[in-house]
């Protein structure tokens, strides 16, 4: 009777291992980044700090599709057309793209490698590096997000991010009370990661550089970025291209990072050259 049942789950293993092959979906998120942004002792008006703080979070709000197989992914922006009466939406300080993960992402698991096409004020980079593995820890707690059944893991992580209230604040103002290092143009800092995963969906992908879990990572949340999908297509019947992008200046995430710091105190730089003027507005 065992054996019965056991070349049983042979067949049906093998059926869904052939069919994987060609597998592939399509997943949609929702990421919202909050902004804490430090206007120190500037004279501004607080009907236009709230504008300020407006513009910076809506930049921060965006919508990602993930498009996977069982080996690999392409992970980026949804482009949108900007809305009659808009001021240039996109002109508040971005997280990502300074730090690398705004661009069209590729992720093969097989080969533990990613590749990530992004613009760095005006110039365009193709960081090519390694995937890292997180140590996820499976917890016991589940919940339903969309018509999934998802289950806890959680990890802790080195996040690095622009630190923008550095970059904008008037020179010799505020910097004795800072406590995450207001001098720096980046905080570095070990934070707490959750992500919830469905077994449903038998793939170790997820939204950004987040992968190795059994299963499609749905939502994910670190100290300031939540990410939650809102859509999943599977197997769709038009043919899905999972292509890696290849335009740009090669280097590695460590090269990316050293050349972003020190745009970053360009910024710094030309910005308390000019005294500070602007109101903290972002070029």
């Amino acid at each position: 009777m065992r054996y019965k049942w056991f070349k049983g789950l042979m067949i049906v293993c093998m059926g869904v291992s052939l069919q994987a092959q060609d597998f592939q979906g399509k997943a949609i998120y929702q990421s919202k980044t909050q902004v804490n942004f430090d206007f120190g002792n500037r004279n501004i008006p607080e009907d236009r700090k709230k504008e300020m703080m407006e513009r910076m979070k809506k930049a921060n709000e965006k919508t990602f599709i993930l498009n996977f197989n069982k080996t690999a992914s392409i992970y980026k922006v949804e482009e949108k057309l900007e809305q009659p009466g808009e001021r240039g939406g996109g002109r508040g300080p971005r997280f990502g793209a300074m730090a690398g993960n705004d661009g069209d992402l590729y992720k093969n698991i097989q080969d533990q490698k990613y590749l990530v096409k992004n613009e760095l004020l005006g110039k365009i980079f193709l960081i090519d590096d390694e995937l890292e593995a997180l140590d996820w820890k499976m917890e016991s707690e589940s919940k339903q997000i969309g018509n999934y059944t998802a289950f806890k893991a959680t990890s802790v992580k080195t996040i690095k991010r622009p630190n923008m209230s550095a970059i904008f604040r008037r020179p010799g103002r505020g910097e004795e009370n800072d406590e995450e290092k207001k001098g720096e143009e980046f905080i570095i800092k070990e934070v707490e990661i959750v992500a919830w995963y469905t077994p449903e969906i038998p793939i170790n992908q997820g939204p950004g550089l987040y992968w190795g879990l059994p299963g499609l990572i749905l939502a994910v949340n670190d100290d300031v970025t939540t990410i939650v999908c809102s859509e999943i297509t599977l197997n769709p019947s038009e043919k899905i291209e999972i292509k890696a992008p290849s335009k740009g200046k090669q280097v590695t995430q460590a090269e990316y990072d050293q050349i972003s710091q020190e745009k970053m105190k360009e910024m710094r730089e030309n910005f308390r050259n000019r005294g500070g003027r602007g109101g903290g507005r972002p070029n």
